[in-house]
């Protein structure tokens, strides 16, 4: 996989992330949505860089735990960043008669964040120059 398609993962995290911000207070549910999103690509891009790439979710999560929670690559604690993101995307995107609050899109933003920080961290070439 090439170093221009983890930088197009990259933007599309980091456009997510502008979005996210923009709807916490106007749509919790799809600023949860558009957090996952960014973590997702964030994540994506990373694996991209390690000779990896996944079209499932499913996969991508399950990335997250083997490739880089339990190799010490990230926290405990990221990889259930990780996974809350996932099940508030769930909730916004399918939750029938619940939605996301705006306390619970707002967490959702600082996780994506912190995961989105950790990968520009650990893979400073994914910035373009």
């Amino acid at each position: 996989m090439s170093l221009d398609y983890a930088r197009d993962l990259w933007s599309r995290a980091e456009n997510a992330l502008r979005s996210a911000q923009a709807l916490v207070k106007l749509s919790p549910d799809d600023a949860a949505s558009r957090a996952y999103y960014a973590a997702f690509h964030s994540v994506s891009a990373a694996l991209v860089l390690q000779g990896k790439s996944y079209t499932r979710h499913n996969a991508v999560r399950s990335a997250v735990h083997r490739d880089l929670v339990r190799t010490g690559i990230w926290s405990v604690d990221l990889g259930a960043n990780y996974d809350a993101l996932w099940e508030l995307r769930d909730l916004g995107d399918y939750g029938d008669k619940q939605h996301v609050t705006t306390d619970d899109a707002a967490a959702a933003l600082e996780a994506a964040r912190r995961i989105h920080e950790d990968i520009r961290r650990l893979f400073p070439n994914l910035e373009k120059s």
